[in-house]
């Protein structure tokens, strides 16, 4: 990728703080450590789910796990660089069918099947990519739409390899030569699928954070500006496409290993959609909103929607409506909310403004 002479956050003349040049000083360790004891107690709290909750939940909590990675994967896209795609499913079914293949056929020990599906969902944005984000806007739904649909089709017309339309079946993970003990599949399960699982959202979060990330946001942006820097898009966009697609291909291997099932709906426009809703409801570029509003979607779904006389759908919609409407920047908006005051009063910098930013 080409140097550019400036950074897309340096400012100008002008800008930034106050007259006298100064800037709010770094948080320091303490606060940086500080920070760190919330998500670390949700991490206790996940790795000892088995020990209180029962099989089902803890059933349920690795769905979210599984799809919740997957939005994260289309966050990167959708929220870090403004391409909302209609595709992003295409690559979690080839990952999901490159796990079954290589389940059935060489290994099913964990956890070389995920990353043959995360190589796989890689090359496959590889092949798809190139061409996809050399479009915008309309153009590039369009491109990404049939992308998934050509994906869906040909797990549904190569049935000698993918099953066709009756699927096809995975072998139970294992670990080493011995699967999972019959008393414990569950919780052994779990716990590879949230280790997998807290791997890649901190690979994607350390992206989204990194100068790579800093210009996908420029990018998203303002696309003209970034290029005047001396950036060219089209090749951080199709890194970033890449990445996502491989991401992509990890929960898919993970879904594959767990429900012991792939079909062409795997890869198809419905499991895109819904994925853009729950980013909607999470809040997207945030990483971890996505993560939230995939548990929304897989709870009604899958706990709620069977007992409801296939109304789950209907139920589904009624709570995307009511969060567009109350919360219309997601769980995440409402998060910054409730540290805003907060702010406002500690990153005061210009005498006698108190609580400007």
């Amino acid at each position: 990728m080409s140097a550019p002479a400036q950074s897309p956050t340096t400012a100008g003349p002008g800008t930034g703080s106050s007259a006298a040049g100064t800037a709010p000083p770094p948080p320091g360790g303490r606060a940086r450590l500080l920070g760190a004891v919330p998500p670390a107690a949700v991490l206790l709290l996940l790795v000892l789910v088995p020990f209180f909750v029962a099989q089902d939940g803890t059933n349920i909590l690795t769905r979210i796990l599984i799809f919740g990675l997957f939005a994260v994967s289309l966050d990167l896209l959708v929220g870090i660089t403004g391409l909302p795609s209609l595709g992003h499913a295409a690559y979690f079914g080839v990952g999901a069918y490159t796990a079954a293949i290589v389940a059935d056929n060489w290994t099913p020990s964990a956890p070389v099947p995920v990353l043959m599906a995360a190589g796989a969902g890689a090359v496959a944005a590889v092949l798809t990519g190139w061409l996809a984000v050399r479009s915008h806007g309309v153009f590039f739904l369009m491109l990404t739409l049939a992308i998934g649909e050509i994906t869906a089709q040909l797990a549904l017309r190569l049935d000698g390899v993918t099953g066709g339309s009756n699927g096809m079946s995975v072998p139970s993970v294992r670990f080493g030569s011995e699967p999972f003990d019959a008393g414990f599949r569950v919780a052994y399960t779990y716990w590879y699928v949230l280790a997998v699982f807290v791997i890649a959202f901190a690979a994607m979060w350390l992206i989204a954070r990194s100068p790579f990330g800093l210009v996908l946001r420029g990018i998203r942006d303002n696309e003209d500006r970034m290029r005047s820097l001396g950036y060219t898009p089209f090749r951080y966009k199709y890194v970033v496409y890449i990445l996502a697609g491989g991401f992509a291909g990890v929960a898919g291997g993970l879904f594959a290993q767990v429900n012991r099932l792939v079909s062409p709906g795997d890869a198809g426009f419905a499991l895109s959609a819904i994925t853009l809703l729950a980013l909607v409801l999470g809040g997207a570029g945030t990483l971890w909103g996505p993560v939230l509003g995939m548990a929304v979607v897989v709870i009604v779904r899958d706990y709620y929607g069977p007992d409801l006389d296939g109304h789950g759908p209907l139920l589904l919609g009624i709570v995307f409506v009511i969060a567009v409407y109350v919360l219309p920047r997601g769980f995440a908006g409402l998060a910054g909310m409730l540290r805003t005051p907060k702010r406002r009063r500690t990153r005061s910098i210009v005498p006698g403004e108190e609580g400007s930013v």
